[in-house]
């Protein structure tokens, strides 16, 4: 696991972003909660377009994980694929369908989170 906070952590959610937007995910987003959660430090956010999709998704991001050595805690959603949700403690994927993620409302709730720039690569 990358130290809190540590350049590893943030470009690993640089990475999960560029491979949402690699395979075709929408309003892809990070969320810096660094200083706001005391669980996480970044929440990236994207909307898939099948459940096929999400879950190539988020298998490419976990073996991207796996290569870096940062280590999956948690997974959720993942047979349902309508909100995946990877938990790799400082960073946490969220690949929502367009229902959920406009009934969720991350943005909404974590709003005075800054927004992390990021180059997309389409």
């Amino acid at each position: 696991m990358a130290k809190r906070g540590s350049d590893k952590t943030k470009q690993f959610a640089l990475k999960a972003a560029k491979l949402a937007d690699e395979r075709h995910c929408t309003d892809i987003i990070i969320l810096d909660l660094r200083g706001k959660s005391p669980v996480t430090d970044y929440f990236i956010i994207a909307t898939g377009t099948s459940d096929r999709q999400m879950r190539t998704i988020a298998d490419e991001i976990n073996d991207a994980a796996k290569k870096t050595e940062i280590q999956l805690f948690g997974r959720a959603g993942y047979d349902q694929a309508r909100w995946i949700l990877l938990d790799y403690v400082d960073v946490i994927v969220h690949i929502f369908d367009s229902q959920y993620r406009d009934y969720y409302d991350l943005e909404l709730l974590w709003g005075d989170a800054e927004k992390i720039k990021w180059e997309k690569t389409t």
